[in-house]
């Protein structure tokens, strides 16, 4: 095991060089120069040019990329250009609300998803009804399901408010009120892959000599269902997880801009809207670094959850 993390690691490193290399010319170079489109059409040869001298834009893009990377290696992804406020302040700020909405998500529509498909009673009697959920979770955009608990819980039943975000020190009865619907919203489109996946291995699964053998013996339903089909029915579930995890870790652009959270999703929007490079580029390698470092983990997972599996 612990092989295969160093050897994972050390294979990760030219990884995120080559994906950040990839964003930072395409940013650089594809979509042409960044100081003509901060300033606009309406700019100035001068302007354009004592800008990119301001930034160090008219070096070759092979050295501003090297200046970068060196930066961000060492925590420093430059400062803004709309706020001037250091990158890596601005996404610290960031990251708590997308990570802290990204757990709960996973975490709920991971535990519904295989209690829901595990328990014999639950998989039969609520068969239909999780089918119908999964459909819907899948088949809504997430900014037609958020808008959809805004008109019903805030609008309708006026149960909750609508959009914003309360910290943990403003009380748990108002973080929990700001978040909620965010997280379901998000934990919804989850449910409805994580659910399928996990019930057509679990299928799968409950077919196989091993399955017969303990019911042979006598073990329960319940025993036979969470001891021995589970662990192999859910190993699929840990991988999609371990990739949701890396992704939304840039920020859920859309539920974040649809319930006015400051979290990563929405910093990326305004960093688009503002062509604020710097942003964009530091956010884009942090959802790099968090897709492998979470195919790691779930990697890793896989022998917890199923000793039988082993990497070395």
């Amino acid at each position: 095991m612990l092989t295969m993390i160093v050897r994972r690691l050390l294979l990760a490193i030219p990884t995120i060089i080559a994906i950040t290399a990839l964003l930072f010319f395409s940013v650089t170079t594809i979509l042409g120069s960044p100081a003509g489109m901060m300033l606009g059409q309406d700019a100035s040869t001068d302007a354009i040019a004592a800008l990119n001298a301001r930034y160090g834009f008219d070096r070759p893009a092979i050295m501003q990329y090297g200046a970068w990377i060196a930066g961000a290696i060492q925590g420093d992804f430059g400062r803004s250009f709309t706020t001037q406020q250091s990158v890596a302040r601005a996404i610290a700020d960031c990251i708590p609300v997308t990570l802290e909405m990204t757990l709960w998500s996973i975490l709920l529509a991971t535990t519904a998803a295989v209690i829901l498909n595990t328990i014999p009673v639950a998989r039969r009697a609520l068969a239909g009804a999780t089918t119908a959920v999964n459909l819907i979770g899948i088949t809504v955009p997430n900014f037609m399901l958020g808008i959809s608990l805004i008109f019903l819980f805030s609008v309708w039943l006026g149960w909750l408010p609508s959009t914003g975000w309360a910290p943990w020190s403003d009380g748990v009865a108002e973080h929990l009120k700001r978040i909620i619907m965010p997280v379901l919203t998000l934990s919804a489109y989850y449910f409805g892959v994580f659910s399928i996946v996990y019930r057509a291995e679990y299928r799968d699964v409950a077919q196989r000599m091993f399955i017969q053998v303990a019911r042979a013996k006598g073990l329960s339903e319940w025993m036979v269902a969470f001891k021995h089909a589970l662990p192999n029915a859910i190993l699929p579930v840990i991988t999609f997880v371990g990739i949701t995890i890396g992704q939304l870790t840039g920020g859920a652009v859309v539920t974040e801009t649809v319930f006015s959270m400051p979290g990563t999703g929405r910093l990326f929007v305004s960093a688009i809207a503002g062509h604020d490079f710097p942003v964009m580029l530091a956010i884009g390698m942090l959802i790099v670094t968090g897709v492998i470092l979470m195919n790691l983990l779930a990697d890793i997972a896989y022998t917890i959850v199923n000793p039988q599996i082993r990497f070395d």
